[in-house]
Order: structure tokens, then C-alpha cells, then sequence
């Protein structure tokens, strides 16, 4: 029996092995790439490499056995057949028999657009028969902190999404709910909405980074409309600015801002705070 975690020299992959391998021996632990060399220092410690690819079907015919439990994380490439590929991996874990498969989703509550693609393959994963279990993961620190630069530049956090709350947590944290699924019992078939304990506002993002910062930085709350130019202006490629105003209409809507308590509950400890994962992405 292995532990099988897919897109595992991904941002939240990597968390998700690192952190398996303080609870299990390293031969229990299958880490599924696309590039090999970005795994050698996993290989070293002895995790299995397996090398497959969402868009290559047959990569994944041979991969899974009997009684494994699979990590299957969302592919990142938006836009592209999500549902397809994600689908690839499913039916291979079928065929195999695996014991359980575990999917990185999106919250139940988002409407926006991204989260189309998790709803299909939800349905795909639920019409499976697999024994499943949905991780329907919030929003990540990361996807603000890792992206200070243009904030710091213009000293404000431009964002359409009003006085919108969003209860984000760190990609370490989802990837413990994770682990906590891979490595312990009664998650089949169990659904969990993640989100991090404090839910916070743009105004409130602003005014932590001016604290730690030692910068006035702006509260610069825009329309759709405009961020959708904002984020074109800047480069980001179709269909990507779309997307991301529209997620910032689903936080306005409230739609980000997940009160289960799964998160904390799974982990066993509270979640990252987002005034911790500022802090560190500053002393970068």
C-alpha cells in the first residue's frame, strides 16, 4: 500500500510529501511528476518517483495498486480541460481498485468561475464509485503574500472585492488537512469545507501590511470591470483576468469566507494567521 500525492513538486505537493514523511516511512509515499529531476531530492530520501502526466493517459495506466490512497491535486493549468485530465486520474484509480481518493477542491460556496472545473470533477469523482474525499480548499495566504511586489511598488491592494471577507490559510495548513485524510481513518466519503479561523477584509490586509511594511499602503477597492483592465494592463494573459475579478465578485458576495471549522479540526491545531504569512513573505 502506498500513499500516492499527484503534482507532488507542486506548490501544495511539496508540503503535502514533506509533511507525510514525518508520519510514515519514505518507501510508503508515491510522488507523481511530470519532470523527475524536480523530485531528486525526494527520490534521495526514498520516496517512490513515479513520472505522469494529466495530459498523457496512458502514463497513469500502471501507476496506482490495490489499497492505495491517492492525493489527486488539482491541475494548475486554468483554462485547459481540468476536468478531463483530472478525470484520467480517476479512472486509472478505479481500474486499480485504489482504497481511497482524495481531490484538492474548491470551497461548495464559490460560484465564480474557477470553480467550474472542480464541480465537474467532483461529479466525475462522485460517479466513480471511488470511496472519496472532498478537500474543498479556500483560499491560500499565498496567493496574496507571494505577490507583494506590485503592492509595495504602488503602495496599495487593488481588489474589486468591496468589504468582502476572505478566511484564507496557509498552503502548510490544507496540506496537513490533507495529510491528517491520507494517513488516518473514517474519511470516506466525507465532505470538508476549509477555510482558515479568521476571516479578514482588503482593508484590513492593507492596513497589516503598513504595519509590518512600514509603508502607508492603500485600501484601492475598484469595479470588475476596471480590475478585469487593471490586470490586462499588467499583461496577465486571457482568460486569467477575468477569472480573478471574478473571484474577488464571489469574496464580495461572501463566497470566500468559510465558518466550518474543518480546517482546525482536521489539522488539530489553529491555522496559520495571515498576519504571519505577511511577515515571512517580507523577510523573503
Amino acid at each position: 500500500m502506498s500513499i500516492v500525492v499527484t503534482g507532488a513538486t507542486g506548490h501544495l505537493g511539496r508540503h503535502v510529501v514533506e509533511q507525510l514523511l514525518e508520519k510514515v516511512p519514505a518507501d510508503q509515499v508515491t510522488a507523481v511528476v511530470r519532470t523527475p529531476e524536480k523530485a531528486a531530492d525526494l527520490a534521495e530520501r526514498g520516496v517512490k518517483i513515479a513520472v505522469a502526466d494529466y495530459n498523457t493517459p496512458d502514463t497513469f495506466d500502471t501507476l496506482f495498486a490495490a489499497g492505495d490512497k491517492v492525493l489527486l491535486i488539482s491541475g494548475s493549468e486554468v483554462g485547459n480541460d481540468r476536468v478531463g485530465q483530472h478525470t484520467v486520474v480517476i479512472n486509472a484509480a478505479k481500474a486499480a481498485g485504489v482504497a481511497l481518493l482524495a481531490y484538492t477542491s474548491a470551497p461548495g460556496s464559490l460560484t465564480a468561475a474557477l470553480a467550474d472545473d472542480h464541480r465537474g470533477t467532483e461529479k466525475a469523482l462522485l460517479e466513480s464509485g471511488l470511496p472519496y474525499v472532498l478537500l474543498r480548499n479556500g483560499w491560500y495566504h499565498e496567493n496574496y503574500t507571494e505577490n507583494l511586489a506590485p503592492v509595495l511598488q504602488y503602495n496599495a491592494v487593488t481588489h474589486a472585492a468591496g468589504e468582502g471577507r476572505v478566511s484564507s490559510a496557509s498552503r502548510a495548513d490544507y496540506a496537513a488537512a490533507a495529510v491528517a485524510v491520507l494517513t488516518g481513518e473514517g474519511h470516506e466519503n466525507k465532505t470538508y469545507e476549509l477555510g482558515g479561523d479568521v476571516a479578514w477584509s482588503f482593508a484590513e490586509y492593507a492596513a497589516e501590511l503598513s504595519r509590518q511594511s512600514g509603508k502607508e499602503i492603500a485600501n484601492n477597492s475598484v469595479s470588475v470591470e476596471d480590475l478585469v483592465g487593471i490586470l490586462t494592463g499588467a499583461g496577465l494573459p486571457e482568460p486569467l483576468p477575468a477569472i480573478l475579478a471574478g473571484v474577488d465578485a464571489s469574496i464580495e458576495k461572501g463566497e470566500l469566507a468559510i465558518g466550518s471549522g474543518d480546517l482546525s479540526r482536521l489539522t488539530g491545531r489553529p491555522t496559520t494567521p495571515i498576519a504571519e504569512s505577511i511577515g515571512a513573505a517580507l523577510k523573503g
